[in-house]
């Protein structure tokens, strides 16, 4: 039996033929008006550095010859949604570590817009088409505030392709403390989603530490793990 589960385990990680990664990961930061100068430095260095840490660098190494495809944007208003990484396959700590330069070293586009989630979600559903082949795809969108400026998560849903897609939430609260069961009513999607709170801007990188172990976990399988 022991030895039926080992090779169950061993062909999931394995993924199907073809495809050139276990995992297609997003980011998306909020750099609407609500985000100052000050928040913005926080999330950016702060995804840096969360990426350059030694657990979440072995939770993307942890299937080897199964690397991760990784890609960060920007959003705020319909229109302004800047790539600060491309699509970057993670085979090796350099990977990561370029990775984590290439977000450290960006900058801002905008500071005066609106909340445009919904336009945020498109964006990452159009920039899906340009991913490799991965076993998964999620979207990790992290904000601090609710949709008010155009078509609302539900309308990306109908209007964009989100086969096969997870949508994950970082809610950073601040004064909104009801902010995480607006991300778990109205943004995330897919089977095993999940929203992740952070306390303000400067709890951000704990969270973001903990939605990335989450999120590069390997496959679930049933009976064998109690879910969390």
């Amino acid at each position: 039996m022991r030895a039926a589960v080992l090779a169950l385990a061993s062909a999931l990680a394995a993924g199907p033929a073809g495809a050139e990664c276990r995992l297609a990961l997003v980011l998306a930061l909020d750099i609407s008006a609500s985000v100052d100068a000050a928040e913005d430095r926080l999330q950016r260095q702060g995804l840096a550095h969360v990426l350059t840490l030694p657990e979440v660098e072995a939770a993307f190494l942890a299937f080897p010859g199964r690397p991760v495809a990784l890609s960060a944007f920007e959003w705020s208003g319909r229109y302004q949604q800047h790539l600060m990484l491309g699509w970057h396959m993670i085979e090796g700590a350099e990977d990561l570590r370029a990775a984590a330069a290439a977000i450290a070293a960006s900058e801002r586009e905008r500071n005066d817009m609106a909340t445009a989630l919904g336009y945020a979600l498109g964006f990452a559903a159009v920039h899906f088409r340009d991913a490799p082949a991965c076993d998964e795809k999620k979207i990790d969108v992290s904000g601090d505030g609710r949709n008010n400026d155009g078509f609302p998560p539900s309308s990306a849903y109908r209007a964009f392709d989100f086969h096969g897609v997870t949508v994950n939430g970082l809610a950073i609260a601040g004064s909104d403390l009801e902010l995480g069961e607006y991300y778990r009513r109205e943004l995330i999607r897919g089977t095993g989603a999940f929203v992740i709170v952070a306390e303000d801007f400067e709890d951000f990188a704990r969270a973001m530490r903990l939605k990335l172990l989450r999120e590069l976990e390997g496959p679930v399988m049933g009976g064998l793990g109690a879910a969390r």
